[in-house]
C-alpha cells in the first residue's frame, strides 16, 4: 500500500508525518515560544545512541532574543538571506568521545556523528508534527562556530538548524521560489541491497 502526502508517494505503508516533513526557506518570520522550542528539542533528547552516551548538544536562540543575530551571523551568506525569518536556530554539536560502561577514561566515539544525527531526525519529525518545519544547514562558518560559540576541544559542530512556520514563498528569489516545495526521493531499490552491497541494477525490485 503506497501513502501520498505533499505530492510525495511513499512505496510502502508508513507514518505520513514522515512525508509532511520537509526543509522550507520560506519562514513566516514569527516568535516561538520556549515552551514549543523544549518540546522538539525533548524529542531530540531521546534520540538512540551507542552505549546511550547522547553525545549530542544543542546551541539555540529564538528569534529575537539575545543569542539571534551571533547564531544568524555564523551562517553563510545564502543561508542568512532567508533563515533570518526563522523562529529559532539551532547549532548542532556532536561529542566525539564517550565513557564505555566499566571504563575508567574516555575513549573516541566512532558513532558520535551516527548518533547526532538520529537526534536531528527526531526533532525535525517533532517540529513537522508540531506545526514547524526545521531546515537543516551544512552552510556555515565552522571555525568561527567553534570559537564564538566556545565549543569544547572533543566536539564536533555538524550543522545549523532553521526552525519556522511556512511563510509566503514570494519573499524568496524567483529561483528559490520554483524549489520551494517538497523534495522527493530515490527509489527503495536504489538505497537497500540484500547481504552484501550492490548497485541500483542489481538489487531486486
Amino acid at each position: 500500500m503506497t501513502v501520498n502526502v505533499n505530492s510525495r508517494t511513499a512505496e510502502h505503508a508508513i507514518n505520513p508525518l514522515f512525508l509532511e516533513r520537509w526543509s522550507p526557506r520560506a519562514y513566516a518570520s514569527i516568535e516561538i515560544s520556549q515552551g514549543e522550542l523544549f518540546e522538539i528539542l525533548e524529542a531530540a533528547r531521546w534520540a538512540p545512541s551507542a552505549y546511550n552516551a547522547q553525545p549530542w548538544h544543542f546551541i539555540y536562540s529564538r528569534r529575537g532574543a539575545n543569542g539571534w543575530e551571533k547564531l544568524l551571523g555564523l551562517l553563510n551568506e545564502f543561508n542568512q538571506s532567508w533563515a533570518r525569518r526563522a523562529s529559532a536556530l539551532i547549532f548542532v554539536l556532536s561529542k566525539t568521545s564517550l565513557l564505555p560502561p566499566g571504563a575508567a577514561e574516555e575513549v573516541p566515539s566512532y558513532t558520535h556523528s551516527f548518533d547526532t544525527g538520529a537526534a536531528w531526525g527526531a526533532l525535525a519529525l517533532q517540529a513537522a508534527h508540531s506545526g514547524w518545519q526545521a531546515h537543516g544547514m551544512a552552510g556555515i562558518d565552522y571555525e568561527r562556530a567553534r570559537t564564538e560559540l566556545g565549543v569544547p576541544e572533543n566536539y564536533r559542530v555538524e550543522a545549523a538548524v532553521a526552525i519556522g512556520r511556512i511563510g509566503d514563498k514570494t519573499q524568496l528569489p524567483e529561483p528559490l521560489q520554483q524549489r520551494e516545495a517538497p523534495s522527493h526521493r530515490k527509489a527503495l531499490s536504489e538505497i537497500i541491497s540484500e547481504g552484501h552491497f550492490a548497485s541500483a541494477s542489481r538489487t531486486v525490485t
